[in-house]
């Protein structure tokens, strides 16, 4: 399609076919699946790893889990940065600058991790 209203034309035909893809799936879900669909026992309860559960439904998880994940993303983006410098290093005209840029990168991750450490939020109990 050309001239100035093709490009809307294409467009209308592409979100079209998307609402009518849209449309057809949950027509046939409708149609194709079972009116009341049987409930055998013990389809709700919670399942854990083949174990019959203990205890509430309901459980507080410790914060500690949270943190541990932070520290992970952390110093696994920290490794995400070192390689691009490493492959920087070797280059000329980015000696020094590079390293003291590196430098003050992990020097600010190894206070943060000094900080988590005399917290004591890497002992685990």
């Amino acid at each position: 399609m050309d001239g100035y209203l093709g490009s809307y034309a294409t467009l209308g035909l592409v979100l079209a076919a998307g609402v009518l893809v849209f449309v057809g799936a949950f027509g046939a879900n409708k149609l194709l699946s079972p009116a009341h669909p049987a409930e055998p026992a013990g389809k709700r309860i919670a399942y854990e790893s083949g174990i019959d559960p203990v205890g509430a439904d309901w459980a507080q998880a410790q914060i500690r889990y949270y943190v541990y994940a932070y520290l992970y993303v952390l110093f696994a983006v920290e490794a995400v940065f070192l390689f691009p410098w490493a492959v920087v290093f070797d280059r000329p005209g980015f000696g020094a600058v590079t390293v003291a840029e590196m430098g003050i990168f992990v020097a600010v991750l190894a206070l943060g991790i000094v900080y988590a450490w005399r917290k004591k939020i890497l002992t685990w109990t």
